[in-house]
């Protein structure tokens, strides 16, 4: 599988949709495509595009809900929705709104309010655990998670139960609206304080589809009974130079010189 063009796809994608909608958070989308392209495309997880609600498939929680361009983007080339649809990305009257929205194919919850998306993922996974339910509850979160105090609720809750069918992954890309995390408040060393909450910890590459490949096959077939957080070290504005570690593409829209740019550099 040609993951470097599924990737490139994929960021044309949140480009143009971005670009076309004048709206949306072009950064932190770039940052988890490849984690997203390494749970779907690397069958990682289970998913059935024409069942989205099959009762045996594994539950994805994307808390970073304002990463909604990546997660639709990746959604529609799977074919749970046509790719037309990205085209209402963002307007008046659709379903694809700025943050997630569970009406989309997919979509398993409303997210957008940080710290909120791994509370309902424990739920999911307690849920699973007392009804002997085979699937496996992921849980893509930001690190800027980690400064939400509801976020650390759920860690002692996953740690209390025992929730070896939870896989939390940080997008590890160092940076918040505000600024780079390690200038507003020092979160490292994260390995460290997860491990002390009871969590089976790992670290890779967040941008290495192989790598990642690696981890969430390691996981699938090694029993632990903790629960475990894969922190994937990415790069916000993965995939266009001008934008990557720059807070401005927290938020920015492209005008048209820096949409042709950008387009010029993922298509090379």
């Amino acid at each position: 599988m040609n993951y470097i063009k599924i990737s490139k796809d994929i960021r044309r994608s949140i480009l143009n949709m971005i670009y076309n909608s004048k709206s949306g958070h072009i950064g932190g989308s770039f940052s988890c495509v490849d984690i997203l392209i390494s749970l779907f495309y690397g069958k990682n997880i289970k998913f059935n595009p024409k069942k989205p609600n099959l009762k045996n498939r594994d539950r994805l929680i994307v808390s970073k809900g304002h990463a909604s361009a990546a997660f639709y983007s990746v959604l529609s080339s799977l074919g749970f929705f046509n790719k037309n649809e990205l085209k209402k990305y963002c307007k008046n009257n659709t379903r694809l709104a700025t943050h997630l929205n569970k009406e989309v194919p997919g979509v398993e919850f409303d997210t957008g309010s940080l710290g909120h998306g791994l509370g309902v993922g424990c739920g999911l996974a307690y849920s699973a655990k007392l009804d002997n339910k085979s699937y496996k509850t992921f849980v893509l979160i930001s690190d800027g998670e980690l400064y939400e105090g509801s976020t650390w609720e759920a860690l002692i809750f996953a740690n209390n139960f025992k929730l070896n069918n939870l896989v939390i992954i940080v997008d590890r890309n160092k940076q918040i609206v505000m600024d780079k995390t390690e200038d507003c408040m020092i979160l490292d060393p994260i390995v460290d304080k997860f491990k002390s909450f009871g969590f089976k910890t790992v670290i890779t590459d967040g941008h290495s589809i192989k790598k990642l490949n690696r981890v969430f096959n390691k996981i699938k077939k090694t029993k632990t009974k903790k629960p475990i957080v894969v922190i994937a070290n990415t790069v916000k504005g993965k995939g266009v130079s001008f934008m990557e570690g720059n807070v401005k593409w927290h938020h920015s829209v492209p005008n048209n010189e820096e949409y042709d740019k950008a387009k010029i550099e993922l298509n090379s």
